[in-house]
């Protein structure tokens, strides 16, 4: 399952999903057994989950057969891979890609008929080549972790579309880009039909040059249309053909999913359709027990399910870009996202790696210009608790900023501080975030340390800024139970954290947003060092365990989630 609706009807696209061919290119792993030249392993997945391959780190290969019926382009498309690709059609070199959490694809022109071999060499392993998957309180796991699916394309076929919906004298307009590929080496005379709610769309004819990209937009009002929330999140789909000159018939086609919605950070407050929201959620990470980073729907509909049940009405996908068909979920849920980039915890001699920036700019234009249509999600942010307390990372805070707002002007931009009175960058920003652990790493109060944390941001650039406490919380070790002393580490200390930190948040108007570390209990990476030294492997902050088992602190939690805005 690619997404959560047909993305074509015009366009034929075939899953890649099941078992390749798959070999271990180094490392202490055993061969085979005799006659069996490769191991088998699912795609998607990761190879942590083979009971040989759970701790293994360093470069695999992947590989299996495609058949083409006739003569055409292929357009292999990937959704994650884990955490560098380098891709080879029939032996040849054809892409290369870095970062587990961001799509890319690869075109070639010219596939004749028959059986064509398809292999992925993937590498999982922290170098000075890596600047963003580095040993961290999460992990990196191996493998080609999303879907992935060959796309029988011509010569000329739409990248991508990018809708920007406005309410404009009471009535819901659109600014739609639709962004055309001539793969060919003649110029094309070209014209875009479309519909969206009823509505008829074109753009005039034009030509695209021989081996071009052609950004084509249009602006239409659609009068008839009810805008999406969290209460009422309705969705339309958005139907582009594309036809060649002297064509009657369409050549290609693409079909994407939208709403409906404004974001806007007026008042020192967050608003969806000018309404005031105060986000009430999690941090999620994409990490399961039985299947990694990989997760099929089943798992994302429960997660979702356990978050809604918990009266949460927002997610934040630290720290990556989340897989499209959880997105998909949270537009049909009426979920609000902040969606974050690749990049946790880095000092600034990290941030000094000569692959960083440029890193950086990739993950954030593959993650802004593929969840651009997501009606849910809301703000865009950067860098969790990275250098932003410096001068020389403010520097690269501003740069990765600007490019965002370059590349998506309708949603806030936020990044997550940990740097308190220290802070450099709120003025950057279009929304203040802290993370901050009072009763868990210090004996703080929450509230007190709220209000300090406000000033702060006044103080520092945030005056007149919206506000949200991005992380808190406190361990809590499934089953470890202790009602009468509450020591640190048992479900009770937790509950206890999580229930007076909510208690002095929701209590607090100039907050406008609350995400608890975590969702789940998650894996991370073995090391030394107080961070990467936890017990089992596992960061125990989730309000559910890594198998989704609710502890005390999930329904400690609903009170605060459920309860409506103002009281």
């Amino acid at each position: 399952m690619l997404r959560l609706f047909n993305t074509h009807n015009v366009r034929k696209v075939e899953s890649l999903e099941g078992e390749w061919e798959f070999q271990p290119l180094g490392g202490n792993i055993p061969e085979p057994a005799d006659g069996h030249p490769r191991y088998k392993m699912p795609v998607p997945g990761c190879w942590e989950m083979h009971p040989r391959f759970g701790t293994y780190q360093g470069k695999a290969a992947y590989r299996r057969t495609v058949e083409v019926a006739k003569d055409t382009a292929l357009r292999l498309s990937f959704q994650g891979v884990s955490h560098t690709a380098d891709v080879y059609f029939n032996g040849n070199h054809v892409a290369h890609h870095y970062n587990a959490y961001t799509p890319f694809s690869a075109v070639i022109a010219h596939v004749p008929a028959g059986r064509h071999e398809l292999a992925v060499e993937v590498d999982n392993s922290f170098s000075e080549a890596s600047a963003l998957h580095v040993p961290n309180d999460y992990y990196t796991y191996g493998g080609i972790i999303r879907p992935v699916s060959v796309e029988y394309v011509s010569e000329l076929f739409m990248e991508r579309i990018a809708f920007t919906p406005r309410m404009a004298k009471g009535v819901w307009e659109a600014d739609i880009t639709v962004y055309v590929r001539n793969i060919g080496t003649e110029t094309s005379s070209i014209q875009l039909r479309g519909q969206l709610a009823d509505e008829q769309l074109a753009a005039d004819v034009v030509q695209i040059g021989g081996g071009q990209v052609k950004a084509i937009a249009l602006t239409h009002s659609f009068p008839d249309v009810h805008a999406w929330s969290q209460t009422n999140p309705q969705l339309y789909l958005l139907e582009m053909t594309l036809y060649a000159e002297g064509s009657a018939e369409p050549v290609d086609d693409l079909i994407e999913r939208v709403g409906f919605r404004t974001v806007t950070t007026l008042n020192n407050r967050i608003q969806v359709n000018g309404e005031d929201v105060v986000l009430k959620g999690f941090n999620r990470h994409e990490d399961h027990p039985i299947v990694g980073a990989s997760f099929p729907y089943q798992l994302m509909v429960h997660d979702i399910d356990l978050m809604v049940e918990a009266g949460a009405n927002a997610v934040r996908t630290s720290h990556y870009p989340n897989d499209e068909r959880f997105l998909d979920l949270c537009d049909e849920r009426g979920l609000l996202v902040w969606e974050e980039n690749h990049a946790r915890g880095l000092s600034l001699e990290q941030m000094k790696n000569p692959n960083f920036e440029r890193q950086c700019e990739d993950c954030n234009r593959e993650m802004v210009e593929s969840h651009y249509n997501h009606p849910s999600i809301i703000i865009w942010a950067i860098l969790n608790e990275c250098a932003s307390d410096t001068h020389e990372g403010r520097a690269m805070y501003k740069k990765q900023l600007e490019q965002i707002r370059g590349l998506d002007g309708s949603r806030p931009l936020t990044f997550a501080s940990h740097h308190r009175e220290r802070e450099l960058c709120f003025d950057l920003a279009d929304i203040v975030s802290f993370n901050l652990y009072p009763l868990w790493y210090g004996d703080e109060d929450p509230g007190e340390l709220s209000d300090q944390a406000r000033g702060w941001a006044d103080e520092l650039g945030g005056l007149g800024k919206p506000m949200i406490m991005s992380e808190f919380g406190g361990d809590g070790h499934y089953g470890l139970r202790d009602p009468l002393n509450r020591v640190k580490g048992s479900e009770e200390r937790q509950a206890d954290i999580i229930g007076r930190n909510l208690d002095a948040y929701t209590k607090r108007p100039f907050i406008s947003g609350m995400f608890i570390w975590q969702f789940c209990d998650c894996r991370v990476t073995e090391g030394t060092g107080w961070l990467l030294a936890r017990a089992g492997t596992q960061n125990s902050k989730g309000i559910v365990d890594r198998y989704r088992r609710p502890k005390l602190a999930y329904d400690t939690v609903k009170p605060y989630f459920r309860q409506p805005e103002g009281k």
